[in-house]
């Protein structure tokens, strides 16, 4: 399926995925999960491409691109909270240029949103560390562990607020985030400049555009 081209600059309510989207989170993710993902047999040559895990939630993530049971996925997952959630800061700093987008943005009158497959706890925290909490009128993420879709995500998103679907906008870094976007009758902006998601990947998953840079996004949010 080719880019739909759809023009989403007028759209008064943006929701932003958080890894690889607002936040450069993919070297902190991947590093913590080699680390724990050797603790349990693994060795480098198994593991491939470790951004395969950034986009599906986890534990889920570690039995659909591994192969893990699902206790020892949930159990995976514990060890990797313990080292990810002790770097702080550190572990999801904001991409250049988006603390200032997130700004104009909300100056041009939009209201913002973070639709996450990260826990809703860790989003809340994150934002925080990046002083850019005040400037989201929702931020949600998975309540627990259980299997939740990003759909679900988004459309609790939408009822908070009170929007439609054609209100909105999702910018996202994964297939996982176009599909469900679109499944909720939203369109859905690709970012690649986290180095996850590609123009392949997007066109295929039916994205209306992609952004290889902050800057890109902004011209396709504000025109």
């Amino acid at each position: 399926m080719a880019l739909t081209g759809e023009d989403v600059t007028g759209r008064k309510l943006v929701l932003f995925d958080f890894d690889g989207t607002l936040a450069n989170t993919v070297p902190a993710i991947t590093e913590t999960a080699r680390t724990v993902l050797l603790r349990h047999g693994r060795t480098d040559a198994d593991l491939g491409d470790l951004r395969r895990l950034v986009g599906p939630p986890f534990p889920q993530a570690y039995s659909m691109v591994y192969g893990f049971s699902e206790d020892e996925a949930a159990q995976i997952t514990r060890e990797y909270r313990e080292i990810y959630h002790g770097l702080g800061p550190a572990g999801w700093p904001l991409f250049d240029g988006m603390r200032e987008l997130l700004c104009d943005l909300r100056a041009a009158g939009r209201r913002l949103a973070v639709a996450s497959s990260k826990r809703s706890q860790t989003v809340g925290i994150a934002l925080k560390d990046n002083a850019v909490e005040k400037l989201f009128d929702v931020a949600l993420g998975k309540p627990s562990d259980e299997d939740i879709r990003k759909a679900d995500t988004i459309r609790r998103v939408l009822a908070e607020l009170g929007a439609s679907p054609d209100e909105a906008v999702m910018v996202g870094d994964r297939h996982h985030d176009v599909e469900a976007a679109l499944a909720c009758g939203i369109p859905c902006v690709g970012v690649s400049y986290g180095g996850t998601g590609d123009l392949a990947e997007f066109s295929e998953a039916g994205a209306c555009a992609v952004a290889d840079s902050v800057d890109e996004l902004r011209h396709l949010l504000l025109g």
